[in-house]
């Protein structure tokens, strides 16, 4: 890893915990040789958030560098579960991403950093800002590897050429060796510079006592190169009728040509993933108390602080602009194309980028808290799932290259006894020809190129599993409120008990609402702010949200000396009479019984229509649950044309009827953003989290629409759909490739230059073929708007 001066200067700020304000302040902490710098909380948190399953772990993304199969994944997540106190580790070999659950009271960043290390490879923290600048800076240099390997091989077929075309006698013996001369030289800087890759990860396996495709690739090179040096030397012994230079300089370039466009494509496939996970400022203009400014690190901002926005930049926090006016760009977290304005007493969103004007604004929320620690939480986890299909290819991964192996030696020993020189170059053609990154990329690079497509238009995958899972539902179960309509209610009709007061139950009400993010809350505390009754009420102690039930909660009234009791909720929750209502309805009640019932009206989502013919259309059963009331969710399923409808379900209910739905043997996905539907969600097969839901319904679903769109349901399906017949092609692509080709070269119909290219093709194949889903989402994307 090339670590330029400012960069270490950069990491030292960090190690040192303060930031000046002439310096940008990022952190670039591995440093060679120097990876206790990442043991600084403060620079550690920037990479890893709190284990929901652990309370003293942390999960850490990293970016691994120097991989080039399944079987590297699997080495980097081997060395790294051998550390003491790392809890679970998974690498990803298509996006060589790899996320690390530890605790914090048994290891440090620095132990398992000096693990991956060993193991031959190199680590950064997944929002390093110089992680673009490296992989541009290898990128380039495997272009000159792979120029010089082109250059020299086009110099060597020159040479080769006469020897090829010549009739016997044309040639003389001393022309014949100086060609070979020439072509021994030219193929040295090929050897040296443009295999050192290869040599130098196959040295390492070696001393490791392990496999990995950089072995038998390696070995290759090194056969053909040795066989033909020996030809060269001794033109009259066992190996002088032929060289092979041509035949190395040809494969490694073309080995080197397919690594390399297959590098870029991939890094354009997680091209969105990697824009939103970078997205962040490193540092940023807080003012200070004399009302200047001071640059300081992201890490020390917290809420309460004022922090000054210039055009071009990101916002750090979630937070209220307090002055000036702009746009903001949210493409990446909400799938909106369009620069949203913003105006003083406006709420800006952490990793948006300021369009136009200079703006100052308040710190409501940091870190974690945040709305893109959540989108990017997702998406880490994303980039370093691996489906059931990806994990099969991976599995055999190293046994196939062990068997790869042993049948390029047993070719070789059936070669043998009738050419030995034929016989090494049949064990080469069987090295180079035999890999299974075709068969481990099958799978995974399709789904990120689905999954990078998805977050472009606000579509965020969890898992990357999900989208096997959702290309094969036949049942689609929506939630109605705040998903099939709007979510946006108008309180139209107060009704209460006879003595009683609107106002009074409407302040009462909107009191108890505040503790709860039910659209039919959002819209009382609405109400009750508008009708300016919130001061009757002293204070609400205690509040409780029961799923599926209601508001439970102490209240004080005016200067009354004692509290009591109140509910929000559900007729059967605040014990009222289960009498007709109109719409969407929610029950008070207070010490001595029912007390109001609140009627709301809503409206209907504007793509619920479309969405759910869309879906009849593609042959699915479209269904709908609701905890609402019969006559509410009737008027909406009627006008849906949806003739399944569950209505006053309970949480346990709708995931009864979805359990119920699943023992007939059909696939459902569910589609909800409420509280009362994270039993569900973690139920079906798969799921989806409107862009609103409560943080519950997030951490339970599949995929989550930060945008809101209900049709981009609908663009998931398809495009899962479309991405699950890319990997269909991949892996019959990959295993005809082998089951093909490996015969060939056994029976040494297959040259060596021609095993490089097969091999590199391959892999370059399976990668062009998943990004073609970029330019299918793009259509259907288009489709949609």
């Amino acid at each position: 890893m090339n670590v330029t001066n400012n960069e270490r200067a950069l990491a030292s700020v960090i190690a040192e915990g303060h930031a000046t304000s002439d310096s940008s302040a990022v952190s670039d902490p591995l440093v060679p040789g120097s990876p206790e710098l990442l043991d600084d909380e403060q620079v550690w948190r920037s990479f890893s958030r709190p284990d929901d399953k652990h309370p003293q772990a942390w999960q850490s993304s990293l970016l691994i560098q120097g991989m080039h199969c399944a079987a590297c994944a699997l080495r980097v997540e081997q060395a790294l579960r051998r550390v003491p106190g790392v809890l679970a580790a998974e690498v990803s070999a298509g996006s060589h991403r790899a996320r690390i659950r530890w605790e914090t009271e048994r290891t440090k960043p620095s132990n398992w950093v000096r693990a991956v290390e060993a193991a031959g490879y190199s680590v950064l923290p997944a929002n390093d800002m110089f992680a673009r600048e490296r992989r541009l800076a290898q990128s380039r240099q495997a272009l000159w590897r792979m120029m010089v390997a082109g250059v020299c091989m086009m110099q060597i077929m020159m040479y080769a050429y006469p020897a090829y075309t010549a009739e016997p006698g044309d040639l003389s013996a001393e022309l014949t060796q100086l060609l070979r001369w020439a072509s021994w030289v030219l193929s040295l800087p090929v050897l040296i510079f443009s295999c050192g890759p290869f040599f130098s990860a196959a040295w390492a396996d070696i001393r490791a006592r392990r496999v990995s495709m950089d072995l038998p690739v390696a070995l290759g090179m090194l056969i053909t190169f040795v066989v033909s040096t020996i030809g060269t030397f001794q033109p009259d012994g066992p190996f002088g009728r032929e060289v092979y230079f041509d035949s190395l300089t040809m494969f490694v370039f073309f080995l080197l040509t397919g690594r390399w466009l297959e590098v870029r494509m991939r890094g354009k496939t997680a091209g969105a993933l990697e824009a939103l996970m970078n997205r962040m400022p490193d540092s940023v203009e807080r003012q200070d108390p004399q009302g200047g400014f001071e640059r300081v690190a992201i890490y020390r901002v917290v809420p309460g602080d004022v922090l000054r926005v210039l055009p071009g930049d990101a916002f750090a926090a979630d937070g209220v602009l307090i002055s000036g006016s702009t746009e903001v760009d949210e493409s990446l977290l909400s799938g909106e194309s369009r620069p949203l304005p913003r105006r003083p007493g406006d709420t800006v969103i952490a990793g948006s980028h300021n369009v136009l004007g200079s703006v100052l604004m308040k710190v409501a929320k940091v870190g974690e808290d945040t709305r893109y620690a959540q989108v990017l939480a997702l998406m880490q986890s994303a980039s370093v799932s691996r489906p059931a299909l990806a994990r099969l290819a991976d599995s055999i991964a190293k046994p196939f290259l062990i068997a790869v192996l042993v049948m390029a030696g047993a070719a070789c020993a059936l070669w043998w006894s009738t050419d030995p020189q034929k016989a090494l170059m049949v064990a080469v053609a069987v090295l180079v020809v035999t890999c299974p990154c075709a068969l481990s990329l099958a799978t995974p690079v399709a789904m990120l190129a689905s999954a990078g497509a998805l977050a472009r238009r606000g579509v965020l995958v969890r898992e990357l599993g999900a989208l096997e899972a959702l290309a094969k539902v036949d049942t689609v179960v929506f939630d109605k409120t705040g998903t099939l309509t709007e979510g946006v209610h108008r309180l139209c009709t107060v009704r209460v008990r006879p003595g009683g007061s609107e106002r009074d139950a409407l302040a009462l009400a909107g009191a108890l609402a505040e503790h709860s993010r039910h659209p039919l809350s959002i819209a009382l505390v609405s109400a009750a702010k508008a009708a300016e009754v919130r001061g009757t009420v002293s204070w609400v102690k205690d509040a409780r949200e029961l799923p599926g039930q209601g508001i439970l909660a102490q209240v004080q009234i005016g200067d009354r000396p004692t509290s009591f009791e109140a509910r929000l909720g559900s007729a059967v929750f605040c014990g009222a009479d289960q009498g007709p209502a109109r719409g969407a309805h929610v029950h008070l009640a207070d010490a001595y019984g029912w007390l109001a019932r609140f009627e709301f009206e809503e409206s209907m989502h504007p793509q619920a229509m479309a969405t759910v013919d869309a879906f009849r259309a593609e042959g699915l059963s479209v269904q709908m649950l609701s905890g609402d009331g019969s006559e509410a969710a009737e008027r909406v399923a009627r006008a849906l044309h949806i003739e399944e409808v569950g209505a006053e379900n309970t949480p346990e209910q709708k995931l009864e009827r979805v359990q119920h739905v699943q023992g007939e043997g059909r696939r459902v996905m569910f589609v909800g953003d409420g509280l009362n539907d994270g039993p569900v969600m973690s139920a079906a097969s798969v799921s989806f989290a409107m862009g609103h839901a409560v943080p519950i319904a997030k951490s339970r679903a599949d995929f989550w629409i930060s945008s809101g769109r209900l049709g981009d349901t609908l663009l998931a399906y398809r495009l899962a759909r479309r991405t699950m017949r890319v990997v269909g092609q991949n892996l019959a692509w990959a295993l005809a490739y082998n089951m093909i080709c490996v015969p060939l070269a056994v029976a040494g119909m297959l040259p060596a230059w021609l095993a490089g290219l097969g091999m590199a093709g391959s892999s370059l194949l399976v990668v062009m073929n998943a990004w073609r889903l970029n330019g299918q989402a793009r259509a259907l994307q288009s489709d949609r708007s």
